[in-house]
């Protein structure tokens, strides 16, 4: 019990002095705002350290809660109810807790559910999507509500760089300081810690490795950790294109294409990647087509990765993924990538049964045989999916044009993302 108390004091401690800091204030922080006081459990979901405990620290921040970070080895096989003991001690009779990291305990679902029914305002954060998921479905069927935050958004990027977006679709000068901001973010990628107090890449291969060893290694009890982290390292580093697990196996000597498939469950599941399925009206389409990557974050992928490409419209195109991510829009069901004989559209929103619209990324539009190429493709798309809702994000043209009787509209990804970025 003294351990605990020592362990929670210091824990106390930590968070006055985080709160202290620079803090940027959250996309999502409004959306989750008007929830906090219902009597339903609050989740965060994430990858480490994208800034679920911050965010979750600012909205209960002139309240009065208890606070426990589980992502400590002196927490791991205590007594939950032992522990409230101590959250008691430190912090008085509080109703409102903070759980962070709470995946790292066995049984956490059951206390929380205990905890709720009565009468606890309860938030939880963790950084594993099955693990949560699959407990808060099964125990807290219709008492929580999820919201899944990422890295710094361009937009955010930007609140931190304390840019005044008022008056830039006509100031050319704000606009080109916007463009070279966007530069270093697709170099530096958005981790909040590292961007505010601009560490060195150091920082990312640390990331990199708690990633791997604490959220996937150590909780799957995977024996060849390094060859887990070789696949990692791989993977991030071909985002925005298809690839296949049985020539992952063959590039980095597996023996099994079982295996690689479980490796890249488990790294997804600690929210390294994402999988996109190519978009078919059959259902054997979707099983059979290759699928495509988008790491979670390039600044990430530019640390770790080697051999990371230098070609700006698959950097574009990841950024614009993770962005339609952080609309809500979810991979898999509204969102999907599409290619046929006569070529690829990056993005396809589906709305219900209907295709909503088609998304292009196109970098270098001023390439006569580039932008013919990326116009046949969205056309082709557009009569064979019946959507003529069509969009090219480029990296600075801006327009309209009117090609075979439809409309396609042409946006600079800056402008997009400032939109779109919330």
């Amino acid at each position: 019990m003294k351990e605990i108390s020592h362990i929670l004091t210091r824990q106390k401690q930590e968070i006055k002095e985080k709160l202290q800091g620079e803090i940027v204030e959250r996309d999502i922080e409004t959306k989750i705002k008007k929830d906090v006081e219902k009597n339903i459990i609050k989740v965060i979901t994430g990858v480490r350290r994208c800034g679920k405990s911050t965010l979750a620290l600012l909205l209960l921040k002139n309240k009065n809660f208890g606070y426990v970070n589980f992502d400590e080895k002196g927490l791991i096989d205590i007594k939950l109810d032992t522990l409230l003991s101590s959250v008691k001690e430190i912090y008085s009779n509080v109703k409102i807790l903070l759980l962070d990291e709470i995946q790292n305990i066995d049984g956490w679902e059951l206390w929380v559910n205990s905890l709720q029914r009565k009468g606890y305002n309860l938030i939880v954060t963790g950084s594993n999507s099955r693990l949560l998921s699959k407990e808060l479905a099964t125990h807290l069927t219709g008492r929580y509500i999820e919201f899944e935050i990422f890295p710094f958004s361009f937009r955010e990027f930007l609140r931190l760089k304390k840019v005044d977006l008022t008056d830039i679709n006509y100031l050319k000068e704000k606009q080109g300081i916007v463009k070279n901001l966007l530069r270093e973010y697709i170099n530096k990628g958005g981790f909040p810690e590292y961007i505010v107090k601009e560490l060195s890449k150091d920082y990312l291969l640390t990331l990199f490795k708690a990633i791997i060893y604490n959220d996937v290694v150590k909780r799957w009890k995977i024996k060849y950790a390094a060859k887990i982290e070789d696949l990692a390292r791989y993977i991030i580093s071909i985002y925005s294109r298809e690839f296949s697990a049985t020539k992952l196996k063959k590039i980095l000597g597996f023996k099994s294409t079982f295996t690689v498939l479980n490796y890249i469950k488990y790294l997804k599941e600690a929210f390294l990647f994402f999988e996109l399925e190519r978009f078919s009206f059959k259902e054997k389409g979707f099983m059979k087509a290759p699928k495509k990557i988008y790491s979670i974050d390039l600044g990430l992928s530019n640390a770790v990765a080697v051999g990371v490409s230098k070609n700006l419209g698959l950097k574009m195109e990841n950024i614009v993924f993770l962005s339609l991510k952080r609309m809500g829009l979810r991979e898999n069901k509204e969102i999907f990538y599409f290619k046929n004989h006569s070529g690829e559209v990056d993005f396809i929103i589906k709305q219900g049964l209907k295709i909503k619209q088609l998304i292009q990324i196109c970098h270098n539009i001023d390439d006569y045989e580039t932008k013919k190429r990326e116009l046949k493709s969205l056309l082709k798309a557009s009569k064979e999916l019946k959507c003529k809702d069509l969009l090219i994000i480029t990296w600075d043209y801006e327009g309209e044009e009117k090609i075979d009787g439809r409309k396609i509209k042409f946006i600079p990804l800056w402008k997009w993302l400032i939109i779109h970025s919330k």
